[in-house]
């Protein structure tokens, strides 16, 4: 079956309980296999707003991608999430990042994410899960893909993996 990597965050509200409770609803419909740390992070474009809180898990699923890109917007829609321009504030946020080794370019899905190779906030617990993941089209680890993005993009680790969802 297939495995794919997807990202959570929030920075509204209760931010950890936002992003257990999207981990519950994932679990209805994709396998958790694996849950990282929590991570603390500023804001990306958009810095007059609270930090966000972000982690990423593993999953498994029989889902193709567009069906599972719908169920995470479904699962962001009932957890209050409003869609009103870029890097705003939100109280979830999910996003797929890999699925298996699948490269895909549509105007609805483009896989891998395509900022994801930018972003400490995505990569750095990625890599605590799957350190080992290659990108698709760099080539190269989420390890060594974070460790070329260098210190401008500052995390804290402030909770296990429990603290989200019991593994």
């Amino acid at each position: 079956m297939p495995r794919a990597v997807i990202s959570i965050g929030s920075n509204l509200g209760d931010r950890t309980d936002n992003c257990r409770k999207a981990l519950e609803e994932i679990s209805g419909f994709a396998e958790i296999l694996k849950v990282s740390s929590v991570y603390e992070t500023e804001p990306v474009g958009n810095a007059d707003q609270p930090d966000f809180i972000n982690c990423a898990a593993e999953i498994e699923t029989a889902l193709t991608p567009p069906a599972l890109m719908r169920l995470m917007r479904e699962v962001e829609d009932r957890l209050g999430r409003v869609r009103d321009g870029r890097w705003g504030p939100r109280t979830i946020d999910i996003d797929l990042i890999f699925y298996d080794g699948l490269t895909l370019d549509t105007p609805d899905l483009k896989l891998p994410h395509p900022q994801a190779h930018l972003r400490r906030f995505v990569l750095e617990p990625v890599s605590e899960i799957m350190p080992g993941k290659i990108h698709p089209v760099f080539g190269v680890t989420v390890r060594e893909l974070c460790e070329k993005l260098g210190d401008g993009q500052p995390v804290k680790k402030v909770g296990g993996p429990s603290t989200l969802f019991p593994q």
